[in-house]
């Protein structure tokens, strides 16, 4: 029987996604899932409709175990699934409204820019608090990161948690349908290799059938019925690199210098049609909404009203296949989140990549790429040169850091002043102090801890 601790399960949908995604392999129907969340009345309900869903399915063996207790959650486990967003929406408003008193707009603001490096900031001491308790409680398990910004906050684990750790992301999946909707080819029949930084990975191989196709995508997109009134920015940047990132076009605008500018053209590169086209706090505004939608959802599913997850739809999501292909030895080829360790060759080792990496019983293997167009590696140059002075930052508490971390961000340079950098850092450091424990008099600090070197769970 396994046991999984969900640390964050709050997360009412994406809770419930992981939990029928496991229940597709038949092995795992008697798996012990720990729900551990601070707020009380999201677990409860998240934990209701869990049950709820399994037993509608006739999932009868599954054991839900709800906690406010993370150290409960986590012993023995043999795996810790990480959903938390670290200060909800309260901390998560002072993110994009801070920086937009000084003309940053962001669209989303949990990977790179001020709301990317302060999401950073708090949610790599609770990361650490979790890695503590796997170290004393759980020591051979495997730390699946969902939490945001997946580059910085792998990156500060692997520094100074002293676990296993991946992150996860579904960037490459949709990139890879989308790629293929724009060519009209089936999905399965379109190779692809992609890499990059999460947020930023680049499909720098795509053949159908053996044939190159990387020189027939731009015409694909610009003649698409759609899909250039949805994703102008990404076209654009597909236009003048030759490739194409996986991210929305909302999500890539914001890690760039040339699109979110207050500027005549701005508008001609963000669809505002919906959030995720580049809409400035358009995710914020979804956030909020999203939380009205299941509460108001919630008596529904619960009476029928609306089907929950039926047994055997399995999403694209690569948690489930990680532990399935580490379980029963069936191999799984996902992109994930992992050390660079001379894999990307114009990448600074130790630097946080996002490549294709192969699943069985032994292990998670990554594969070689070496270098990426340059283009592509310039960008994830400056991203990383960031993220390595953020994640300083959140270790050591380190305030100057923080600022030059901001300074150095692609959107934040092209906007503001040296003065404005200081003053807005300043500004949200005092707004976010009630998570920020190496800022705000705890004075929190963190070492490096030596990576585990065994290999029963991860080669990662």
């Amino acid at each position: 029987m396994l046991k999984i601790a969900m640390i964050g399960a709050g997360s009412i949908g994406f809770t419930r996604r992981l939990i029928m995604d496991l229940m597709a392999v038949p092995e795992f129907r008697d798996t012990e899932f720990r729900l551990m969340d601070i707020d009380k009345e999201n677990l409860d309900m998240v934990t209701t409709l869990s049950r709820h869903m399994l037993d509608i399915n006739g999932l009868k063996a599954v054991t839900l175990v709800p906690t406010l207790d993370q150290r409960e959650a986590i012993k023995d486990a043999d795996y810790v699934i990480c959903l938390a967003r670290v200060g909800g929406l309260e901390a998560y408003r002072h993110d994009i409204e801070i920086p937009l008193k000084y003309g940053v707009e962001q669209c989303v603001g949990d990977t790179l820019g001020p709301g990317g490096i302060f999401f950073a900031l708090r949610t790599i001491p609770v990361l650490l608090d979790i890695a503590r308790d796997m170290r004393e409680l759980a020591p051979d398990a495997l730390l699946l990161n969902y939490s945001n910004p997946m580059a910085m906050n792998t990156w500060a684990v692997r520094r100074a948690g002293g676990v296993r750790v991946v992150g996860l992301c579904h960037g490459v999946q949709h990139g890879h349908e989308q790629i293929a909707e724009a060519l009209g080819l089936p999905q399965e029949e379109l190779d692809q290799v992609c890499a990059g930084i999460n947020h930023q990975t680049w499909f720098v191989k795509l053949t159908h059938k053996g044939q190159d196709m990387l020189p027939r995508l731009l015409e694909a997109f610009e003649n698409h019925p759609t899909l250039p009134q949805t994703e102008p920015c990404r076209i654009d940047v597909l236009r003048r690199f030759g490739y194409y990132s996986t991210e929305s076009n909302g999500h890539l605008s914001e890690y760039l210098p040339w699109y979110r500018k207050k500027s005549a053209d701005m508008d001609k590169w963000i669809n505002d049609k919906e959030w995720i086209g580049g809409v400035t706090a358009g995710y914020l505004e979804h956030c909020r909404t999203r939380l009205e939608d299941y509460k108001a959802m919630y008596p529904k599913w619960l009476n029928g009203e609306l089907e929950s997850i039926p047994l055997g739809q399995r999403s694209e999501e690569h948690g489930s296949y990680i532990i399935e292909a580490l379980e029963t030895g069936r191999v799984y080829r996902g992109n994930f989140n992992i050390e660079n360790k001379g894999l990307i060759t114009n990448l600074p080792d130790h630097s946080t990549i996002e490549i294709p990496c192969y699943v069985d019983r032994n292990g998670i293997a990554p594969t070689w790429i070496g270098d990426l167009p340059l283009a592509c590696a310039a960008t994830c140059r400056a991203s990383i040169s960031v993220q390595e002075m953020a994640v300083e930052a959140a270790l050591t508490g380190n305030r100057e850091l923080v600022k030059q971390a901001v300074l150095h961000d692609p959107l934040t340079a092209a906007i503001c002043s040296t003065e404005q950098v200081w003053s807005m850092v300043d500004e949200m450091l005092d707004a976010l102090a009630p998570w920020l424990p190496q800022f705000n008099g705890e004075n929190r600090t963190w070492a490096d801890l030596p990576q585990p070197q065994t290999l029963n769970k991860s080669f990662v």
